[in-house]
């Protein structure tokens, strides 16, 4: 049953759309404060479409991320009180209450590794600010974070580019019904266990 093809094709048609890098950095200017879809779901295909243009999309990302970021670190600062009865209501409270342990514990590591791996970045930079952690570490590690992370994700599809891409195209539904199972697999795991 091909159900992913026809989406891989979309979503190839929307990253080569002349607007597409605004949608990026709009995305992952949101992702960074509460949106939770990452950027790199955009990200990736703009890099398979144009892969001439993957690092002018990587650096895009990473700066719209960062202001981002610094944008979730005056709410966490400013407005902790207004939006702590929804935080602990939320399914985002045991990772903020996380990353407040490892600000505690790490500082500007915390901040580093919540920019470069799939932790929820936008709880990091919201308890940052609550914590008022020093603002250019601060940055500092949301730049070198989400840096690395996006230039590597826009360097292996760039460096893949038409033959990935085909590759890609002749194996989405593939890739697409493993991964359904895997998180299935995964889910049950969790249940039972």
């Amino acid at each position: 049953m091909k159900i992913f093809s026809p989406l891989y094709a979309r979503a190839m048609v929307w990253a080569r759309h002349p607007k597409a890098p605004w949608y990026l950095a709009t995305l992952s200017f949101f992702e960074s404060v509460f949106f939770p879809v990452p950027p790199d779901v955009m990200l990736a295909p703009m890099c398979l479409a144009n892969p001439r243009r993957a690092w002018r999309f990587a650096l895009l990302t990473t700066l719209a991320s960062v202001i981002g970021g610094f944008f979730g670190y005056l709410i966490g600062y400013f407005a902790m009180d207004a939006i702590m009865p929804w935080l602990k209501e939320s399914s985002y409270w045991p990772a903020y209450s996380t990353a407040v342990e490892w600000f505690g514990k790490y500082g500007f590591w915390a901040i580093f590794v919540a920019g470069f791996s799939p932790v929820p970045y936008k709880v990091f930079t919201i308890a940052g600010g609550a914590m008022s952690m020093a603002l250019a570490p601060f940055m500092l590690g949301s730049l070198v974070g989400r840096g690395i992370r996006f230039f590597l994700v826009a360097s292996l599809l760039a460096w893949g580019g038409e033959r990935m891409e085909a590759l890609l195209r002749r194996y989405v539904d593939r890739i697409g019904w493993a991964t359904v199972v895997l998180v299935a697999l995964g889910l049950a795991w969790v249940a039972l266990f």
